[in-house]
């Protein structure tokens, strides 16, 4: 029995093969007749098809045909838009350019989504989670085909909803009380109310400043489960990004001074005048001005916070279509297996600097969201012991289109009522 799948094998000095794509089996598999390419594809649980530019597919497993009704001798040899036929999750079918088949081979690159409804042969609709792969034949040359992974994820979804639904209706009706507590602590400390001891006035301050971070948390539990299901109100207008960016790092010098920290504000420019001096470039962006304050602000504060020593430089910079901030940090970095889940809800790095200092594993989740309302881009860079740059690239308006807009939303926001 072949293993067309596996390609030629090629024999490596512990006993084992090394496929072409990195894949290596062992001596034993490849003397096991029963365990070929075809027996694996047919007993993994998850659909799995593969198709090819003409959209038609040449592949398609059990569990593919048990998720959509189609038999594999049907699906074979068909468009996969009519055996596999997606809409987002309102029901509304998809543009092709937005089909992760599509992007997937266009791009050359793997695409992942759990966004999308599967309409079954037999009209059922789910929600399924899709990973598509190109399959690369030849370096440097565009892939012909791609293999796409598929399941079933209603089930998880719809937990999913239920915990945001908890989560967004207790922090909601915990903030009253919360602001309750908070607000006699204050009247408390007055002292032109209370007259209190230094070791009364050390504790109600204490009691304090917890009531105050337990208020952010709910805040933050808050705007997560609004971000998630969209909800998250955004008043998007035009902004000057340098202004934003460099308001924000003046708010966090103080912290940054106090440990000993250098924070630096540096705009990139390729511009210049007589005399050396830079002309500082206007970065125009359509954003909301409040939510994406709270974007560099959570970004830089993180990097003062797990900093120990050295500096944090913010930079701003950008090309014709981008505006792009980069914050720079000297801490301790990283580790690579847990930059893929960075950006995950309440995922934090288990690490020495991470226990001691308090966090929610939500700023960074809700500054993806954020940046992605505004069909921008956010990632990290990052080696242990040599620091971390997170990244943040935002679509840029010329100065053309900023004064057109902000002509259009003056005429929204004040139309002319003259006779």
């Amino acid at each position: 029995m072949g293993f067309g799948l596996f390609g030629k094998k090629a024999q490596t000095p512990s006993g084992s093969s090394l496929k072409p794509g990195g894949l290596t089996v062992s001596s034993r598999f490849l003397k096991d007749e029963r365990l070929s390419s075809d027996f694996i594809l047919g007993a993994i649980d998850d659909g799995v098809v593969m198709f090819d530019r003409a959209k038609m597919v040449h592949l398609f497993n059990r569990a593919a045909s048990e998720l959509t009704g189609w038999a594999p001798n049907e699906a074979v040899g068909m468009d996969f838009t009519q055996v596999l036929p997606l809409t987002d999750a309102k029901g509304n079918p998809i543009r092709p350019e937005e089909h992760p088949f599509i992007q997937s081979l266009i791009s050359g690159k793997p695409v992942r989504s759990n966004e999308f409804v599967l309409n079954s042969k037999s009209g059922k609709q789910f929600s399924v989670s899709i990973v598509v792969s190109p399959v690369i034949e030849h370096e440097g040359h565009p892939s012909e085909t791609a293999v796409a992974v598929f399941r079933d994820i209603t089930t998880e979804k719809a937990q999913e909803e239920q915990r945001s639904d908890f989560i967004s209706t207790a922090s909601h009706e915990m903030r009253t009380p919360i602001a309750a507590i908070e607000g006699y602590l204050s009247l408390a400390l007055n002292e032109k109310i209370t007259k209190l001891d230094p070791n009364a006035r050390s504790y109600l301050e204490k009691a304090r400043a917890s009531t105050q971070h337990l208020g952010m948390l709910f805040q933050d539990l808050l705007t997560s489960s609004k971000a998630e299901d969209g909800r998250l109100a955004s008043n998007p207008s035009v902004v000057e990004m340098g202004e934003i960016v460099e308001q924000v790092t003046e708010t966090a010098r103080f912290k940054a001074k106090e440990k000993g920290l250098d924070l630096k504000f540096v705009v990139s420019s390729d511009h210049e005048v007589n005399g050396g001096k830079v002309i500082r470039p206007f970065y125009y962006c359509f954003v909301d001005p409040i939510r994406i304050n709270e974007v560099f602000q959570n970004l830089i504060d993180n990097a003062v916070k797990y900093t120990p020593e050295g500096s944090v430089t913010v930079k701003l910079t950008g090309d014709i279509d981008t505006v792009q901030v980069q914050i720079l940090d000297t801490g301790s970095g990283i580790p690579s297996e847990d930059i893929p889940h960075l950006f995950q809800k309440f995922y934090r790095v288990d690490n020495t600097a991470t226990r001691t200092i308090g966090g929610t594993g939500l700023g960074l989740f809700i500054c993806k969201k954020i940046v992605e309302l505004y069909n921008g881009r956010i990632w990290v860079e990052s080696q242990l012991g040599k620091g971390s740059t997170f990244f943040v690239n935002l679509p840029r308006l010329t100065a053309e289109q900023a004064l057109d807009m902000q002509k259009t939303q003056s005429s929204v926001i004040s139309p002319n009522t003259g006779a």
